[in-house]
């Protein structure tokens, strides 16, 4: 077989240019310090290192708005504590408030200072986060959920609570669960005395004495005054019945009416209450199921109370006493709402840890898919560039195999 010059020439120049390319990619290579420049260079690693790469930008957004989300909470769980000190300061004045010894004067003064406390507290409720976003807007709100109004503080938002999820915390918390779900009297019934009375009865926010035995009804105790004697029944108005003194079983003659004595307890249908002072014939304590009510509201009536100079001593002393009743509930609406944002901030921070994890799994992943061993790389560099330097080499000896070199 005959091979020209040129062919020679040719075949060399082949050798040497691919010797010289695979020299500079694997010169790139080192310098990239990535085995997998382009898709083109091995796409199976390449497709691999792009989704390790999105999940990798995925978590860095779940991480980004974790953050938001823990900070948002941590702007409520401080507002919740300031919140409760509050309630605490405003507890302590009306307990002062109660005190005999005041005049109207100074219990002015004291109604004065609960409500600059009610204004701070309405403050807080209605606290933003970084982005001027509702703290406790619930499920959205407008800029301020509460809002003030001739019949008092209303939420302005739509209630509810966002759901964590595997990824994320609430970022906003229920205003209507925390600040206006307080349960009215002690959470299970409410009193009050009847409007018309002219003595001065007055009486605790009672008690359970039996839960499986309440019925939920409406009562109404009537107390009659006849000489000396003070006396009372209890009538069940929801069904209209009498339940003190228990109904007479025939032949029995009815019993008489049960002896009021102040400070004594008055039971009935698992429920018991105390009552106290001197009633007038005909005045009536009322009994209903507790209902819900703002804890705005619940300081109004006791600001209201407090300031109010036409109330007698034995008002005043029951609307304190279901003042202190109805704040003490909605304090632990404000504990319970801040544990739960502790436990959130727990939760995130296990969020955190997890993301953490699966970001240092898919870099490795990418890592596996795309960067280059260094020592194998400079091992290769070393060898394609000893290749390319025998090419060289190999060129410069077949150019001088040319016929004419040997003419004379």
């Amino acid at each position: 077989m005959r091979m020209s010059s040129a062919n020679a020439y040719e075949k060399s120049l082949q050798i040497l240019y691919a010797r010289q390319s695979e020299l500079a990619g694997q010169q790139e290579k080192l310098t990239s310090g990535k085995n997998v420049n382009r898709p083109s260079d091995d796409p199976s690693s390449a497709a691999q290192a792009e989704r390790a790469q999105t999940r990798l930008s995925r978590i860095a957004s779940d991480r980004q708005a974790l953050e938001v989300q823990r900070g948002a909470l941590m702007l409520a769980e401080s507002a919740l504590g300031d919140s409760a000190g509050l309630l605490q300061r405003f507890r302590e004045l009306a307990i002062t408030a109660g005190n005999g010894g005041y005049n109207a004067a100074d219990r002015l003064t004291i109604a004065k200072e609960m409500g600059s406390l009610r204004e701070q507290l309405l403050s807080l409720a209605n606290a933003e986060d970084g982005n001027g976003l509702p703290l406790f807007g619930g499920l959205g709100s407008a800029s301020a959920p509460f809002v003030e109004s001739a019949s008092g503080v209303s939420f302005n938002g739509l209630a509810g609570q966002q759901a964590s999820t595997e990824n994320s915390v609430p970022g906003t918390m229920d205003g209507q669960a925390v600040w206006m779900n307080v349960a009215s009297g002690n959470g299970s019934f409410a009193l009050s005395t009847g409007a018309s009375n002219t003595g001065s009865l007055w009486s605790n926010t009672g008690q359970v004495l039996t839960p499986a035995s309440l019925t939920g009804h409406n009562y109404t105790i009537t107390f009659s005054v006849v000489g000396a004697a003070t006396t009372y029944s209890v009538q069940d108005t929801t069904n209209a019945t009498t339940v003190l003194p228990a109904p007479a079983i025939p032949p029995a003659l009815p019993a008489p009416n049960p002896s009021y004595t102040p400070g004594q307890a008055i039971s009935f249908d698992g429920l018991s209450l105390v009552a106290n002072g001197v009633p007038a014939n005909g005045d009536t304590v009322q009994v209903v199921p507790s209902t819900t009510t703002s804890l705005f509201k619940v300081m109004d009536d006791a600001i209201t109370a407090i300031a109010d100079t036409n109330l007698t001593s034995s008002q005043r002393a029951q609307a304190v006493g279901l003042a202190l009743t109805q704040v003490d509930n909605g304090m632990n609406r404000l504990q319970a709402a801040r544990s739960q944002a502790g436990e959130w901030l727990n939760r995130a921070d296990n969020i955190q840890h997890a993301q953490e994890g699966r970001a240092l799994l898919f870099e490795a992943d990418k890592s596996r898919a795309q960067d280059l061993d260094m020592v194998k790389g400079i091992s290769d560099f070393t060898r394609l560039q000893t290749g390319y330097q025998a090419a060289l080499q190999s060129y410069a000896q077949v150019q001088k195999l040319s016929l004419f070199n040997f003419i004379n």
